[in-house]
């Protein structure tokens, strides 16, 4: 928690940067399954990304949540795309890695947002009032699948080498 900072303004921060993360993500994710390196989208997605996880854990802490997980693993991902960023071009193990880490950050995102709509939208709660009912099961179905389409369209893109830079 900030001194001074109400939870109602850390919610409304930390949402407002995870859809800013999940927005650009997908147009970055996406374009690097195309093999095109967009720069400042990745970079976008990447750094409000890491500020959704960063204030997701200045909520006071109740313990290790399944929220509190994704936030770690989602924090680990991070690191590796940031350290794989600058050798993703010339290093076919590096833009591997970079794939996959920056893929399954987009993921968990997506994840909770999936879970979080279910939660809070009025129209979507009768649908999957516990989360165990099938429109929430074939949701999130579709989305693994999708995010595996698109992860595995950046590895073999940068398998291959074919991750062209674009401004």
């Amino acid at each position: 928690m900030i001194p001074g900072l109400s939870i109602e303004t850390l919610l409304t921060v930390h949402v407002a940067v995870s859809l800013i993360g999940i927005a650009t993500g997908l147009v970055a994710m996406p374009a690097l399954a195309a093999g095109r390196w967009l720069r400042g989208w990745q970079a976008a997605f990447l750094i409000t990304t890491a500020l959704t996880s960063v204030t997701g854990f200045l909520f006071p802490f109740s313990g290790v949540t399944p929220a509190f997980l994704f936030g770690l693993i989602s924090m680990l991902a991070l690191a590796v795309t940031a350290a794989t960023w600058p050798f993703r071009a010339h290093h076919t193990a590096a833009g591997i890695a970079y794939a996959v880490a920056a893929t399954l950050a987009l993921y968990l995102n997506l994840f909770v947002l999936i879970v979080q709509s279910f939660r809070k939208v009025p129209a979507l709660q009768p649908l999957a009032p516990t989360q165990s009912e099938l429109p929430f099961a074939i949701s999130q179905i579709v989305l693994l699948l999708v995010v595996l389409v698109i992860g595995a369209g950046a590895v073999l893109k940068a398998r291959l080498g074919r991750l062209n830079s674009l401004p």
